[in-house]
C-alpha cells in the first residue's frame, strides 16, 4: 500500500472523485472531510482519471482514494499530498511531530519576523520539530511535509497526543486516560478554542469547521479518535449512556447533528443556523437566553468514552 502526507494547509476529502455534485438541481460541494497539513493518508487504490458521477463526467481528473488515520474514507486531489512509502510514512510519524495551535501561524525561512513566509498553517497542522538546532529564543526549527526546513514560534506548538499508526495497522490507537476528570475538562477547553469559527460543511480547521469536525478534532487533540460523523458507530470508543448520566465532555446526538456537553445544561457545537453560523454555546435549559428548543426537543442519544 502507498501513503500520502498532506502538503496543503487544508486538503479537502471528497465523497466522490469530483469536487462538486448535482443535488436537487443545484451544484453543491462534494466535500466530506478535511485533512490537515502534515497528516497522513493511506492510498487505498489507483488514481481515478474519469468516472460517471450523477449522470456526468467527473469534473476533474487526478483523484486518489484515501483512508484517514481515524478510519474515514474518500478522495483527495493528487496534488494535495506527497506520496511516500510505508517506511517514509512511519519515519514522519516518529520524527518529532508537534501540533500547531494558533488560529493561523506562519512558517518562515529564518527565525525572524521578517523571514520569507514558506506556508501558513491552521490549528491542528503537523510539523516535525528539530530539537536544539535553532538557538534563537522563542523560535523552533521545523521540517515541513514537503521536505523544506523553516522556523515557527515555539508558543504555537504543542505535543501531539494522537497516533496515526492506524494507517498501517488498521486498528485505531487510543491514548490511555489516567485522569477522567482532567480529560473531560481538556476536551471542552479544546472545543472552546474554536469559538467564533465559521461553520463549514465537512470542515475541521480554524478556517471553518462543522459539528462533527469540532467534536472529533477536540477528542483527537487529546488522544482519542472518535467517529467523524454525527452518530455512534461500533468500533469507535463512544458508547451510548443514559441522558441523566451525562457529564462534561460527553457527546450529545441530534438528527444529523452533534454537540459537546459542558455541564450545567450548556453545550458547545458548530451550527449553520442563521444567527449563529459557527461555533457557539447553547443551553438545554428553557430558562436560559441561549436555549435552543429545536435541539433540546430532538436530542435522542448521549455518548461517552467512559
Amino acid at each position: 500500500m502507498q501513503y500520502g502526507i498532506v502538503i496543503q494547509p487544508v486538503a479537502t476529502i471528497y465523497e466522490i472523485p469530483a469536487e462538486t455534485r448535482i443535488k436537487d438541481g443545484m451544484t453543491l460541494s462534494a466535500i466530506a472531510d478535511e485533512a490537515m497539513y502534515g497528516t497522513g493518508l493511506a492510498i487505498t487504490g489507483a488514481e481515478v482519471t474519469g468516472a460517471e458521477i450523477t449522470g456526468r463526467e467527473a469534473a476533474g481528473q487526478g483523484f486518489l482514494p484515501v483512508r484517514t488515520f481515524y478510519g474515514y474514507t474518500g478522495y483527495v486531489r493528487k496534488e494535495a499530498v506527497r506520496l511516500v512509502s510505508l517506511e517514509e510514512m512511519m519515519a514522519w510519524e516518529e520524527g518529532g511531530l508537534m501540533v500547531t495551535t494558533a488560529f493561523c501561524v506562519d512558517v518562515v525561512s529564518v527565525p525572524k519576523v521578517q523571514g520569507v513566509r514558506l506556508v501558513s498553517l491552521f490549528r491542528g497542522a503537523l510539523v516535525s520539530v528539530i530539537p536544539y538546532e535553532c538557538g534563537i529564543e522563542g523560535w523552533g526549527k521545523v521540517k515541513l511535509a514537503d521536505g523544506r526546513f523553516g522556523y515557527i514560534r515555539e508558543q504555537f506548538l504543542e505535543n501531539k497526543e494522537f497516533s496515526q499508526a492506524g494507517l498501517w495497522t488498521e486498528v485505531l490507537p487510543q491514548k490511555k486516560i489516567v485522569d477522567k476528570d482532567a480529560f473531560r475538562r481538556a476536551v471542552v477547553e479544546t472545543a472552546k478554542t474554536y469559538l467564533g469559527i465559521q461553520y463549514r460543511w465537512g470542515g475541521r480547521s480554524t478556517a471553518g469547521i462543522d459539528c462533527s469536525g469540532l467534536t472529533s478534532v477536540s477528542y483527537m487533540m487529546n488522544g482519542i479518535l472518535t467517529y467523524r460523523d454525527a452518530k455512534i458507530v461500533d468500533g469507535y470508543p463512544v458508547r451510548e449512556i443514559a441522558s441523566g448520566e451525562k457529564k462534561m465532555g460527553d457527546l450529545l446526538y441530534f438528527p444529523g447533528h452533534i454537540a459537546m456537553y459542558m455541564g450545567n445544561g450548556k453545550y458547545i457545537h458548530s451550527t449553520g443556523k442563521a444567527g449563529s453560523g459557527g461555533v457557539v454555546i447553547n443551553s438545554l435549559n428553557p430558562e436560559d437566553a441561549d436555549f435552543r428548543a429545536d435541539l433540546a426537543e430532538s436530542l435522542y442519544a448521549v455518548g461517552s468514552i467512559f
